[in-house]
C-alpha cells in the first residue's frame, strides 16, 4: 500500500497541488490528502507544507522523494519483466445473471488465448463488486447497472440488457407488446435479492407511482424465481438473457418492461490506478471487441 502512497507523493510534487494530483491519478482529492497523511504518519515527519497556492517538500520530504523515485523505478522495471509472463490469477466480480448467461463463452475464448491464467469469479451484488474493485480486492468487475461512473474507475459499456416481466403463458400479460409500472398494480411479485439494481429500480418506480403490489417471494437464485413463475406463483422482472431458454421452451412468456429509467447495461469496471498486465489487457480486449 505504501508504494501507492509514494506514487501519490511524487504526483503532488510534480503538479504542485493535491487537486491536480487527484485529477491526474483519478482519485478524489480527499483520497490524496489521506494517503499523504498516512505516509507522514508512517515516517513520523511532515513531508509537505503549503506555500502560497502550492505545496512544497520539507527537508524530510526531499529525502523521501529520492527514495520514492528509486523505489517506483525498480517496481516499474519489475512489472515490465513480469508482464512478459502469462501465468497467474485474474479475479473478476460479477452477479449471478452475468456469470451464468453472459460470461461462459468469453471465459472459454479467454482460456484458449491465455491457457495458464486462472480466472476466478467472485459472486456479489453491484455495490459489493464496485467497492472490492476500488479496494484492489478484485482485478475487475462486470456489473448490470444504469450507466455507471466513478472518478476512481474506468467503465466500459459492453452491451445493453433488456429487462422483461416474465409470467406464466396463461397470464393476462401474455400477448402484450410492453409493460409499464402501472400495469403491475396488485400483481404478486417474485423478487431478486436485496441489493439487486434492477429490483431497486422496480420498487422505486412502484413506490413513486403509488402502485400497489403483493410481495410473494424473494430469492437469490434465478432458477428458483423462474420455477415459481412457471407454477403461477407470481411474476418477476429479470434480464432477457436469463430467461431466453425458458421462453423458448414455452415455460414462461417475457414482455419488455418499458420506462425511461429502465436502461440497464452490462459494464466492465476496473481501477484507473490498476497496473495492466498483458493477460489483463487481453481480457479487456476480448470483452470489448466482441
Amino acid at each position: 500500500m505504501e508504494l501507492t502512497y509514494l506514487r501519490t507523493l511524487r504526483e503532488v510534487v510534480k503538479t504542485g497541488s493535491y487537486t491536480r494530483a487527484a485529477e491526474a491519478l483519478g482519485y478524489a482529492q480527499s483520497s490524496v490528502t489521506t494517503q499523504i497523511q498516512k505516509l507522514e504518519a508512517a515516517y513520523g515527519v511532515v513531508l509537505l507544507e503549503r506555500f502560497g497556492r502550492g505545496m512544497k517538500l520539507t527537508l524530510a520530504g526531499e529525502a523521501l522523494l529520492r527514495y520514492a523515485d528509486e523505489i517506483v523505478r525498480l517496481h516499474d522495471e519489475s512489472k515490465e519483466a513480469v508482464s512478459k509472463q502469462s501465468k497467474g490469477t485474474l479475479s473478476v466480480g460479477t452477479i449471478e445473471t452475468l456469470a451464468a448467461f453472459y460470461l461462459p463463452p468469453y471465459l472459454q475464448a479467454y482460456r484458449e488465448r491465455f491457457p495458464e491464467i486462472n480466472v476466478t469469479l467472485q459472486p456479489g451484488n453491484e455495490p459489493q463488486i464496485i467497492e472490492s474493485v476500488k479496494e484492489g480486492e478484485l482485478d475487475a468487475g462486470i456489473i448490470l447497472d444504469p450507466p455507471f461512473s466513478d472518478p476512481e474507475l474506468h467503465t466500459i459499456v459492453l452491451r445493453e440488457e433488456q429487462l422483461v416481466i416474465i409470467a406464466p403463458p396463461v397470464h393476462r400479460f401474455a400477448g402484450r407488446e410492453a409493460i409499464g409500472p402501472e400495469d403491475i398494480e396488485n400483481e404478486s411479485l417474485i423478487l431478486t435479492e436485496d441489493g439487486c439494481t434492477y429490483r431497486a429500480m422496480l420498487l422505486k418506480l412502484l413506490r413513486s407511482g403509488q402502485i400497489g403490489y403483493r410481495l410473494a417471494y424473494e430469492f437469490g437464485n434465478l432458477e428458483a424465481i423462474k420455477q415459481c413463475v412457471t407454477y403461477g406463483l407470481g411474476i418477476a422482472l429479470l434480464p432477457r438473457i436469463a430467461v431466453a431458454e425458458a421462453v423458448r421452451q414455452g415455460q414462461v412468456v417475457a414482455i419488455p418492461f418499458v420506462h425511461p429509467e429502465c436502461r440497464f447495461y452490462t459494464q466492465l469496471v476496473y481501477a484507473k490506478r490498476k497496473w495492466q498486465s498483458n493477460a489483463f489487457q487481453g481480457f479487456i480486449k476480448l470483452l470489448n471487441d466482441e
